[in-house]
């Protein structure tokens, strides 16, 4: 039983991860001036709280179900859903 349960917290834990490399590593190529025109937070601000968690997760891995996992992992999934889309949006694609 507790095998199961350790192997689940595993894979949340390096999904939650691979959601934060991915956050802030997209947070990073897109300009300053797009998280302006997009009205978002700025782009020191977004690299930063991704940054952080990133940083946190890796150097404390414990439960992902920890309340400041958690909370590193809702703002990359805010920055996925709402940020990342805004400031696609304003960038052509050729």
């Amino acid at each position: 039983m507790f095998e199961i349960q350790g192997t689940v917290l595993l894979i949340a834990l390096l999904a939650s991860i691979l959601v934060k490399i991915f956050a802030f590593v997209s947070s990073l190529m897109y300009s300053r001036e797009s998280y302006t025109a997009a009205n978002k937070l700025t782009k020191p601000a977004w690299c930063a709280i991704l940054g952080v968690g990133l940083v946190w997760t890796l150097i404390f891995p414990g439960s992902p179900i920890n309340l400041i996992n958690l909370v590193f992992l809702i703002a990359a999934f805010v920055y996925l859903a709402d940020v990342r889309p805004a400031l696609a949006g304003l960038t052509r694609r050729r």
